[in-house]
C-alpha cells in the first residue's frame, strides 16, 4: 500500500508537481508536432525516432510523479491517495482542488471540500 495523503500534504507537493511538468508538457508537445510533420511526410526513421524521444519523456516524468509517491492515472494526470479515494490533479489546472472515489476515476471527481463525509 502506498503513501496516504491529507489534502494538505498533497497540495503542499503542486509547487514540484507543476515545475516538473510544465516544462515537460511544452516539450511533448512539441515532440509531438514534429511527429505529425514525419508522419505526414511518410519519414519513418524520424518518425520512429520521435515516438522514442516522446516515449522516453513521458516515462521520465511518470517516473519524477512516482518518486514523490503520486500516482499517474493519464497523461499529465496525477492522483494522490487519500485513503478513501484520490486527490486529483490534471494539468493545465492551477492548483490541486478536486477528490474522486478508487472507483468513480476522473469523470466523477469533486471539488475536495464536496468530498462525501465532509463538514463544510
Amino acid at each position: 500500500m502506498g503513501r496516504i495523503f491529507t489534502l494538505e500534504e498533497a497540495q503542499a507537493l503542486m509547487p514540484q508537481v507543476r515545475a516538473m511538468t510544465e516544462p515537460v508538457y511544452s516539450l511533448a508537445s512539441s515532440l509531438a508536432e514534429e511527429l505529425r510533420q514525419a508522419e505526414d511526410e511518410k519519414d519513418e526513421a524520424r518518425t520512429e525516432a520521435l515516438r522514442e524521444r516522446l516515449q522516453t519523456l513521458v516515462q521520465s516524468w511518470q517516473h519524477a510523479m512516482q518518486d514523490l509517491e503520486a500516482e499517474v492515472k493519464g497523461l499529465w494526470l496525477v492522483d494522490f491517495d487519500s485513503g478513501d479515494g484520490y486527490w486529483c490533479w490534471a494539468y493545465p489546472e492551477e492548483a490541486l482542488g478536486h477528490w474522486h472515489s478508487y472507483e468513480g476515476g476522473f469523470r466523477t471527481r469533486v471539488p475536495a471540500d464536496q468530498r462525501p463525509g465532509v463538514q463544510a
